[in-house]
């Protein structure tokens, strides 16, 4: 025999406040992603700090390098970050939805559980 356990729903300024903390940490991803491209454009491609935040960022949201990598090492390092900032993107992208997308699919399911109750 399975037992369900359907809880409430959330309240609304818990869920905005769940909202709040999964966002920030969403950033912080995004800004720990960033601080390691601009290092790295910094250090390893020897571009100003700001050529090197706009390469990282361009890079970071998918719109592809700006400058010319100038060195083997530097080209090695574009192409790992390239490869890093999609899989940043997309777990970042999913650790901001993840409240948004539970909260909706408890809401359906406990719509289902009600009318289960309510044909008994």
């Amino acid at each position: 025999m399975i037992v369900e356990k359907v809880k409430p729903l959330q309240p609304f300024n818990e869920f905005l406040k769940r909202v709040f903390r999964y966002t920030t940490f969403a950033f912080a991803i995004i800004g720990f992603s960033l601080g390691i491209g601009v290092l790295g454009y910094r250090y390893i491609n020897d571009l100003p700090w700001l050529d090197s935040l706009l390469n990282a960022s361009m890079i970071l949201t998918g719109m592809g390098p700006v400058d010319a990598m100038k060195t083997d090492a530097a080209k090695l390092f574009a192409s790992f970050y390239a490869i890093f900032s999609g899989v940043v993107f997309l777990s970042t992208v999913a650790v901001f939805l993840t409240p948004i997308v539970h909260r909706f699919l408890h809401k359906h399911h406990l719509d289902d559980e009600i009318e289960k109750e309510q044909k008994k």
